[in-house]
């Protein structure tokens, strides 16, 4: 599906929301419907969706890259710089020049989690009636069409590929950047030789040690890697805009009895997921096939984070697999799964792989042994 494609969509909600304008401003849901995604967004980007016309407001430094990314009908430029050309320096004037060409008493959808408060503040001071098309922009990306299954199942190969140069050149004295570079320098390999002109965005995480695979975000640094540890490498990997997430907790030397007992209750808790997963059950539920196991190995107290998350163009994106979410899996939706549990002076363990659902079944797109046995280094 292209841009024009998911544009139509949008539209489509307009008409049956009978909004007459559409304010995207969340970065992620601007590469879905325009294609652009720029390197930083310290410089306000504002696409608006009419039913017959689409503008983008953009910084000087962005143009000729919206102009080969999107097809939007306006370009709406704004200058960073003193210039005697009359070109506008102001954003939110072009954003007011942009709705003084709607008709009066519109209604226009906005994204309430996104849009900063003196741009909503603006427009209902111009007399505009707000409503959030929030939820209506989740529903369309979570549901991948083909063509983005087929990038996320590439994203999944190359991130369990990244994944396992960085565990089997795992070694003590290893700082956790020294194991990141071999999965790192296998991405940068695998891509300049496959695919041409093709952007990478990564993300890399070798929390290591007791109390460093406690804390279940944390940067990579420079600590060694020493016998016995533990460590949870997480990975995650976007080709042209797609991601794939792989996960494993493995050990460089024996570990102890107790961690163990608690890696083999993780272990239960993500394989019963995985199997339980698939379109027409809730997110609820899936949640709660993992947690029963964790339960009734009496470790519940130290889970600390939902079962999974939806992913895509986004890190995490929704739907999340929660104990409070209903919602009923179509077949389309791209999840990751990854109960974790956290135990004090024992460590952290957690899992994770990509999982696409399908009518016929669930579809899992990342692979690494899973197993205790081949996770000791």
């Amino acid at each position: 599906m292209n841009t024009s494609q998911r544009i139509t969509q949008l539209r489509e909600v307009l008409k049956t929301r009978n909004l007459d304008a559409a304010i995207i401003f969340n970065f992620e849901n601007q590469y879905y419907f325009s294609g652009l995604k720029a390197i930083t967004y310290s410089r306000p980007i504002i696409l608006v969706v009419e039913e017959n016309k689409q503008s983008l407001i953009i910084p000087k430094v962005e143009e000729n890259h919206a102009k080969e990314k999107t097809d939007v009908d306006s370009l709406y430029i704004y200058q960073e710089v003193r210039n005697s050309s009359g070109e506008s320096t102001d954003y939110k004037a072009l954003f007011n020049d942009v709705l003084s060409k709607l008709n009066d008493n519109s209604k226009v959808g906005i994204e309430y989690s996104s849009l900063p408060t003196d741009f909503t503040m603006s427009l209902q001071s111009q007399g505009f009636e707000i409503e959030d098309i929030q939820q209506d922009v989740v529903d369309l990306r979570s549901i991948k069409s083909e063509e983005e299954i087929e990038a996320i199942k590439t994203s999944g190969d190359l991130v369990s590929g990244a994944l396992k140069n960085t565990l089997e050149n795992s070694s003590i004295n290893a700082s956790e950047v020294d194991i990141d570079y071999f999965g790192n320098q296998f991405l940068f390999n695998e891509i300049s030789k496959k695919f041409t002109n093709s952007t990478l965005d990564y993300f890399v995480m070798s929390p290591s040690g007791i109390e460093r695979t406690n804390m279940p975000h944390v940067f990579s640094n420079t600590r060694k890697l020493e016998e016995g540890d533990i460590i949870i490498h997480s990975r995650q990997v976007g080709l042209n805009g797609y991601r794939a997430e792989c996960e494993r907790t493995y050990f460089v030397g024996e570990p102890s009895e107790k961690q163990k007992e608690v890696f083999d209750v993780m272990l239960r808790a993500h394989n019963a997921a995985l199997d339980f997963i698939k379109v027409g059950v809730t997110a609820k539920e899936v949640d709660e096939a993992a947690l029963r196991v964790i339960r009734e190995a009496g470790l519940e107290k130290y889970v600390s984070h939902r079962t999974g998350h939806g992913i895509g163009i986004g890190q995490h994106e929704e739907p999340y697999l929660r104990f409070d979410n209903d919602l009923e899996l179509k077949a389309g939706m791209v999840f990751c799964i990854e109960p974790g549990i956290y135990v004090p002076g024992v460590g952290g363990f957690r899992h994770s792989d990509t999982v696409v659902l399908r009518e016929d079944g669930t579809e899992i797109i990342t692979e690494y042994p899973r197993e205790l046995e081949q996770l000791i280094f």
